[in-house]
């Protein structure tokens, strides 16, 4: 796995799958590394040149010191693009994924193809529950927010019918970097994108979960609603759905990024 330098931070990335096909690139949730997608690897393989990358302060890329904002993030995803000399991929973002792709969007029309944003918002008008989150983890670690985390990751249904898959989430999320956690949360508490949704002029889809507290399917129906042309699809699950619901993800991905 390459560590790519952008702006003195090494990023963590991987190159998997087909080298002649169209490259898609891949960013994770907040707490999350780039295991989150082993679900999809498989199918997407088999496609796609897949770039995926462990966003500055998670997983083995660098901690920098804060503050940490929507536009270091995407021109991070620039960086890697013009080190492995991409012109243009596809953009599959997750939660903070999807914000960075919103970013990418509207600032970097010309290196994307397509862009699906899953699972995502543009805005949080309160900072309350950040500042909750953001003062717990100082006091107590990511562990101290960890099992209330969860249920909004994962629905009950599947946190009982898949142990094994709800540990292997937990436990990503209490082995990230506790300052990069820390500096994403800060970048959240005052996420306000709104503006920059009716200038991406890609084609895009909006996946949301049926379930998801955290970004619900009106914050995904405001998106969609904003961006020209936008579609969108709902899946049975709550935050992370390409967890959750690992077929029924791949096969809107693929189907989008594939149709004529």
């Amino acid at each position: 796995m390459p560590m790519i330098d952008a702006d003195g931070c090494l990023l963590n990335v991987a190159i998997e799958g087909r080298d002649n096909g169209p490259t898609l690139m891949l960013s994770n949730s907040l707490g999350c590394t780039m295991a989150m997608w082993e679900p999809q690897m498989p199918q997407l393989t088999k496609l796609f040149r897949v770039i995926r990358y462990d966003r500055r302060g998670h997983g083995k890329s660098g901690v920098p010191p804060g503050p940490y904002t929507m536009e270091r993030f995407g021109r991070d995803v620039l960086a890697i693009l013009d080190d492995l000399n991409i012109e243009k991929a596809h953009w599959c973002g997750l939660s903070m994924g999807g914000m960075v792709g919103q970013w990418l969007g509207a600032n970097a029309a010309d290196r994307f193809d397509r862009l699906i944003l899953c699972n995502t918002s543009c805005h949080y008008p309160d900072p309350t529950n950040w500042d909750n989150r953001i003062k717990a983890v100082r006091e107590g670690g990511i562990a101290a927010v960890a099992d209330a985390v969860m249920p909004g990751w994962l629905t009950e249904d599947f946190r009982a019918r898949e142990p094994d898959a709800t540990a292997r989430m937990k436990a990503m999320l209490v082995a990230s970097p506790v300052e990069g956690y820390l500096a994403c949360c800060e970048a959240l508490r005052t996420l306000d994108q709104r503006d920059l949704l009716p200038r991406i002029s890609r084609p895009t889809l909006v996946i949301a979960g049926r379930h998801d507290p955290a970004t619900p399917v009106a914050a995904g129906e405001y998106i969609r609603s904003h961006i020209p042309g936008a579609s969108m699809t709902i899946l049975d699950a709550a935050h992370i759905s390409n967890v959750e619901q690992p077929h029924a993800f791949t096969d809107a991905v693929i189907g989008f990024l594939t149709q004529q």
